[in-house]
């Protein structure tokens, strides 16, 4: 692999090791599920998770993250196991990987690597793949120097930028201006869907967003039957995907799947994705879909927010939708403090259909009347308009 490719998912199942250190003022319970998280991230990148090690300290070591002690358990799971992969639940320095590496000789990412390679292998769409291409790149500059394991003798000067330079100079101005086309790409992606933004003014717009598996592409299909994929894994949609949604007299009402949110996402892919999400920042509504069946759904709700906060959605409206209520116990939700209006939130099941006739019903009072709303100031601006030019 020369050092400028891109990490493909390997088609052969990997085995995989994963790590996690509990750090101060991490909870148990966030801890441990974080750690599951990330196994079934690695399953969604063709991993095989063969063992599993962690620790608690109060800071990562700064040489290798995790202790002296549990890099010589790691040696010896990797032997036990035949382990070709080890995944690092957080955030890892180049230096940190580099010294990894050559401690346990066989390849060492971190979470955000592995969702960057789930991204790369579900990229479809040329706009997905130039997304993800900047991610991974603007990810791998500052970690270049761990992929040269030899360096040629340098002949060049001081400020040289010629034939006497290192390859690994080579790769790093390589990699910028690779960075800088890809985002001109992007710009000219973004200045297009601003235009047909523009055309579409006069039609409302409605997001599904929240964790990723959370049930948004299952109810997407349902609403419009699109049949784009769905299934129980992470990520299975990466572009924003848009539909007509046949809803009550309103012809001019449109609904677009979007990417799922998760902890600890690289924001790399948060600003590689800006073009995409801006589905979500110029909507008019937002349905919010919470796995209620998942025993963590209070903190992917909290997590949700966050992101919509961070990419400028969070003055959007919503509805909360309390999906995946098939998987719970007639007898009782799990209790929610999850601070929203109960008149704003509905149970549903994407699967058994329970709740989607009540939701369509509101939905259908509740954008008859936003639109009506949206037209009289349409009609204002345009009277202003024509006002301004006499």
């Amino acid at each position: 692999m020369t050092p400028l490719q891109l990490h493909e998912i390997n088609k052969k199942i990997e085995l995989a090791i994963v790590v996690g250190v509990q750090l101060r003022n991490t909870e148990d319970a966030d801890f441990h599920e974080s750690l599951e998280e990330l196994k079934e991230l690695a399953a969604s990148a063709d991993a095989k998770v063969v063992g599993m090690v962690t620790q608690k300290r109060p800071s990562p070591d700064s040489r290798t993250f995790v202790g002296t002690g549990k890099v010589t358990e790691l040696k010896e799971l990797i032997a036990a196991t035949n382990a070709n992969l080890v995944v690092f639940d957080e955030k890892l320095s180049p230096a940190q990987v580099r010294n990894l590496e050559n401690e346990l000789q066989l390849k060492v990412i971190d979470r955000g690597s592995l969702i960057l390679d789930i991204f790369a292998k579900r990229a479809h769409t040329a706009e997905a793949k130039i997304q993800v291409e900047l991610a991974q790149l603007q990810y791998l500059l500052p970690r270049l120097t761990r992929l040269w394991t030899h360096w040629s003798k340098q002949y060049g000067g001081v400020g040289t930028r010629g034939p006497g330079e290192t390859q690994l100079e080579v790769d790093r101005r390589e990699a910028k201006t690779k960075i800088a086309k890809l985002r001109e790409r992007l710009d000219k992606v973004g200045r297009q869907r601003d235009t047909q933004r523009q055309r579409r003014m006069d039609t409302y717009r409605i997001a599904l967003v929240g964790y990723t598996n959370a049930g948004k592409s299952t109810l997407f299909n349902l609403l419009t039957k699109a049949g784009v994929w769905a299934d129980n894994q992470l990520f299975c949609t990466l572009d924003a995907v848009t539909r007509y949604l046949p809803l009550g007299n309103q012809q001019r009402i449109v609904i677009s799947d979007t990417v799922g949110f998760i902890k600890k996402l690289p924001h790399e892919l948060v600003a590689s994705f800006a073009s995409t999400l801006d589905e979500v920042r110029y909507a008019n509504l937002l349905l919010v879909v919470v796995d209620i069946s998942h025993t963590n759904c209070a903190d992917h709700y909290q997590k949700t927010l966050e992101v919509l906060e961070l990419i400028g959605a969070e003055k959007v409206p919503r509805l909360l939708l309390l999906n995946k209520s098939d998987l719970v116990d007639a007898a009782g939700l799990p209790p929610l403090d999850l601070n929203f209006s109960p008149a704003r939130t509905f149970v549903i099941s994407g699967k058994t259909q329970a709740g989607i006739d009540k939701l369509l019903n509101f939905l259908t009072d509740y954008v008859d009347i936003e639109t009506r709303g949206l037209q009289r100031n349409q009609a204002n601006n345009n009277g202003e308009t024509r006002n301004s030019d006499r």
